[in-house]
């Protein structure tokens, strides 16, 4: 019988595997899931895989027994290094990889890493990650002679991000890779681009000395802020620790959010294709969606994921996506995938082409009020649950209910939403209005619901 492996269930993510190396992850769990992979691999006519690693100070150990599993499962390994994951996407698209695999923590703090998958180009998530499991438990693996190989994938990605960029007036640029994988391709950027360029923490260190590499949450932009005010600069783009996510600061030293970046980056591909689908998740203000169907496109509300958006993208055929969590997706003159370089060179282009600044352009979108992303710690049994309850008590109610996603209720001009979240034991709540009065409002129903779900302990961020 068939020795196989048996994963920690709590690394097996909706979109990625995930744990805290030591403790839930360790090297066993690379190899395994290595000859997994080949192993479905296998059963196609691919015998191409590409890995590439973040800075995490685990990862070189982890993505060694990755590549062992792969190459002996019959698959010819290309090892591209330490790079950010949009970097291994354009490699496995490039090189026709069956699969390629990013040993990453993504933006988690240093003691977490894992992997992020695609195969054949596509998405690896959800019902695939449950299915590699169960093959990884049986421990059926096939062996062939594979070979693992060395390859320069930088060289190519950075020359493509930059490719048909055009430059109207020259800007000055801040950028804050926050000592992650994004470290090197942005030297190359802020090299090669014209204009201005200043960069800070720009070496990569998996201890991440200076701040935590989340461009969502406010206090990690800091030091970006301070470098664009001090420094005189147009803009300042941060990424996330793998460089798939993007955050904006404009000339005032205020942070540009997810949504309001979708909205700008709306004008420009909107204005080639008018009438093309925009796609954002259920957590992107209203704003955005009237803003899409003013300039002509076609907004779609998605649920929150990048895998399911990347999806949904290529079933429709919409050339521009994102998320509040800023991924950002343009299949218009490039991949479809999420790359916050990409998006940061095309954000750059824009804006040398505009009369007005960036704190111009954001101040033309109408201003909202709102929370924050906040959390609540719900268990894993409870938290799909709880939504269930809150749909069943609104079925009857006057109230213009959303469920794309968790369940996003339209009132009073504004919405609240609350969603589970795919990746944590979590609910995820989130509220935007026109006034803080009517914000006030939406924040109490929000706080009610989660009383008669047995929730106590309610979040400051609510009160």
């Amino acid at each position: 019988m068939a020795v196989g492996h048996r994963f920690d269930s709590s690394i097996l993510r909706e979109y990625d595997i995930r744990g805290i190396v030591g403790r839930t992850l360790s090297s066993s769990d690379a190899l395994a899931l290595g000859r997994t992979l080949g192993t479905i691999a296998a059963a196609s006519s691919g015998r191409i895989a590409v890995v590439g690693y973040d800075g995490r100070l685990t990862s070189p150990s982890l993505e060694e027994e990755l590549c062992r599993g792969l190459a002996t499962a019959g698959l010819y390994v290309m090892r591209i290094g330490l790079v950010p994951t949009p970097c291994l996407y354009f490699a496995a698209k490039a090189l026709d990889a069956a699969v390629g695999v990013m040993v990453t923590g993504s933006h988690n703090p240093p003691e977490y890493n894992g992997f992020k998958i695609v195969m054949n180009n596509k998405p690896f998530f959800g019902q695939e990650i449950q299915r590699l499991r169960d093959l990884a438990y049986r421990g059926v693996w096939v062996e062939k002679n594979g070979g693992i190989f060395e390859t320069d994938a930088m060289a190519a990605y950075t020359t493509r991000l930059v490719k048909g960029f055009k430059s109207n007036r020259r800007l000055k640029v801040a950028w804050d890779p926050g000592n992650g994988a994004a470290c090197e391709a942005t030297m190359r950027l802020a090299r090669g681009l014209p204009g201005e360029h200043v960069v800070i923490n720009e070496k990569v260190d998996g201890t991440f000395p200076n701040h935590h590499p989340d461009p969502t949450v406010e206090k990690n932009l800091e030091q970006l802020k301070k470098t664009v005010l001090d420094e005189g600069c147009d803009l300042g783009i941060a990424f996330d620790g793998d460089g798939d996510r993007i955050g904006v600061i404009d000339d005032k030293a205020r942070v540009i959010w997810g949504d309001q970046l979708l909205a700008l980056y709306s004008r420009e591909v909107l204005a080639k294709m008018p009438g093309a689908s925009v796609l954002a998740d259920v957590k992107a203000s209203q704003v955005l969606f009237d803003e899409v169907a003013r300039l002509g496109g076609q907004p779609v509300m998605c649920p929150t994921g990048h895998s399911i958006i990347k999806s949904k993208m290529a079933e429709t055929g919409a050339p521009l996506a994102g998320e509040m969590s800023g991924h950002v997706f343009f299949a218009d003159r490039y991949f479809g995938f999420d790359d916050a370089l990409y998006a940061a060179v095309r954000l750059i282009s824009f804006l040398s082409d505009q009369p007005k600044s960036l704190s111009e352009l954001r101040d033309e979108l109408p201003n909202m009020v709102n929370t924050p992303e906040i959390r609540v710690d719900v268990s894993e049994e409870r938290k799909f649950a709880v939504i269930d309850e809150i749909k069943e008590r609104l079925k009857d109610q006057p109230v213009e209910v959303n469920d794309t996603d968790g369940v996003r209720v339209n009132e009073n001009g504004g919405w609240w939403l609350i969603r589970a979240s795919n990746t944590q034991n979590a609910l995820v709540l989130r509220c935007e209005a026109k006034t803080e009065e009517v914000l006030a409002t939406l924040k109490g129903r929000v706080v009610e619901q989660l009383k008669l779900s047995g929730l106590s302990q309610i979040p400051v961020e609510l009160v």
